[in-house]
């Protein structure tokens, strides 16, 4: 993924994935940042708006109807996070 100075993605990012022939776009808001940072006993999420909105969107895209269990997304420092942070995994599960 192409990434501005601040390392988020720019405004114009979307990302499609196919899960049982169903096309998932997830995008993200223009300036957002997320950092990711593991404390040992719990993790922190800290993001700007722009960021909060687009990890909402994430989210959402995950909850849609016909999201089969275990559709996931992956981002990493080089993929939609802040340098340095942890990797974060969004992941849809229906089973217990």
């Amino acid at each position: 993924m192409a990434s501005e100075s601040n390392d988020a993605p720019p405004a114009t990012t979307h990302v499609n994935t196919m899960t049982d022939g169903v096309t998932r776009v997830f995008t993200w808001e223009e300036g957002a940042r997320i950092e990711v940072r593991n404390l040992g006993g719990e993790i922190v999420i800290e993001a700007n708006a722009g960021g909060l909105k687009t990890l909402a969107g994430h989210l959402l895209t995950l909850a849609q109807d016909g999201t089969p269990d275990g559709a996931h997304l992956h981002l990493e420092a080089d993929n939609g996070l802040e340098n340095g942070s942890a990797s974060l995994v969004l992941e849809r599960c229906d089973g217990e």
